[in-house]
């Protein structure tokens, strides 16, 4: 507003200014002067008067912009008063809202508190009398558990007496020369009569006419002839002593007295070759070899492992070293060999019995061919008999009356 007013005003200027030059050219200098006079008078009266209305108006506005400040400053406290009223109002509404919904959930957890502790108690007493009936049922089966068990231990006890008596008896068995020999010949007779039949070996032979010396088993093998046989002696031998100082050279771990224990076994073996080939190799009666069984097969591992002692007992004494699984593996070859022969002898005799069923063969084809002209004779004059012998029969019958059927079936049951 306060711009268009000066702008107005300049304007109303410029045209003064203009009219006034226009008008001056034709006048005087003098009166020149004088106009400008009066026009600057008139100018600055009217600028004043302009002045003058402008802050009127300039008054005005502020005034009108103070008037609307204060109403609305006014108006804002007005709504703030009220706002705040009203925020009061809905505060106080929200915590006594609260304060109803805590005081509600303070009585049901109260109520829930005390539901849960009477479920507890309920809970509690019966878990108590489940645990008591269980702890006494368990308790039960634990005394009678315990008590079967002690009964058990008891009986093992005696059971380990007995074994412990058991494994007494065997220590002097095992300590006596003689028992342990036998145990070896028990041992040694469990693997020939597993293989081999009673009539393929015998025990306790002599090998040596005039001798007191007699082999513990001796193994019949075929001869020249079928009815002369040659025998294989077996003899088992259990160097015990020897063999256990080897095993407790091996738990001390000292190197000379595992060397001393290995050489006093050698000699111990080496002695049992040499009185085996001694009393019972005893060629042609007997092979030229005979056999030396160790009951054991870890004893017949330790003396395996010197694989020089095993080949010079064979190169000097002619005597084979086995143990239990080595002899059943020799026994089976042997029995394999029997078998063998047998059928060698025995081809003669299967060719004599299959001339005999040619020939019998023979005659029985012979039959077959007559029994077979027979037959077609036989079917030959069957035949005859039906065609010819029919057709004759039916040929005479067609003169005769057929009767009723009633009649003839009477008749013929008459």
């Amino acid at each position: 507003m306060d711009i268009v007013i000066i702008a107005g005003v300049l304007i109303n200027l410029m045209l003064t200014i203009f009219l006034l030059i226009k008008i001056g050219k034709g006048n005087s200098e003098k009166q020149w002067e004088l106009q400008m006079e009066r026009w600057k008078g008139l100018m600055v009266q009217e600028l004043a008067i302009s002045r003058q209305e402008m802050n009127q108006l300039i008054s005005q506005q502020f005034k009108w912009v103070f008037d609307s400040m204060r109403q609305s400053a006014k108006d804002q406290q007005d709504g703030l008063r009220d706002f705040g009223k009203i925020f009061r109002e809905n505060v106080r509404e929200f915590n006594d809202l609260q304060r109803e919904k805590f005081n509600e959930l303070a009585l049901r957890q109260e109520r829930m508190l005390q539901s849960t502790e009477e479920r507890l108690d309920k809970m509690r007493e019966t878990v108590d009398e489940k645990l008591q009936k269980t702890l006494e049922a368990r308790l039960g089966q634990s005394f009678e558990l315990v008590s079967k068990q002690l009964q058990d231990v008891q009986k093992g006890l005696g059971e380990m007496q007995s074994l412990a008596t058991g494994v007494g008896d065997l220590k002097r068995v095992l300590t006596n020369v003689k028992s342990r020999g036998v145990l070896g010949e028990y041992q040694l007779q469990g693997i020939l009569e597993n293989i081999l039949t009673s009539e393929q070996y015998i025990s306790n032979a002599a090998m040596k006419a005039g001798s007191s010396e007699r082999v513990e088993f001796a193994i019949k093998l075929p001869g020249q002839n079928s009815h002369e046989a040659v025998y294989l002696p077996v003899d088992a031998k259990f160097p015990q002593e020897a063999y256990h100082r080897l095993l407790n050279a091996y738990d001390t771990g000292e190197r000379e007295q595992v060397d001393f224990a290995k050489a006093e076994l050698n000699k111990a073996v080496r002695k049992s070759a040499q009185d085996i080939a001694r009393k019972y190799i005893n060629p042609p009666m007997t092979t030229d070899f005979a056999v030396l069984f160790l009951p054991m097969e870890s004893l017949y591992a330790e003396v395996i492992r010197d694989s020089g002692l095993a080949q010079q007992l064979q190169n000097e004494y002619k005597v084979v070293i086995t143990g239990p699984s080595t002899l059943a593996a020799m026994l089976n070859s042997l029995q394999m060999g029997f078998k063998t022969l047998a059928i060698q002898r025995r081809s003669s005799e299967v060719w004599k019995v299959l001339g005999a069923v040619k020939s019998e063969f023979g005659k029985f084809g012979t039959l077959i061919e007559k029994a077979q002209r027979k037959l077609n004779e036989a079917n030959t004059e069957l035949d005859t008999l039906v065609g010819t012998r029919t057709r004759v029969i039916q040929r005479k019958l067609r003169e005769v009356e057929e009767l009723p059927g009633e009649e003839g079936k009477n008749l013929l049951d008459s």
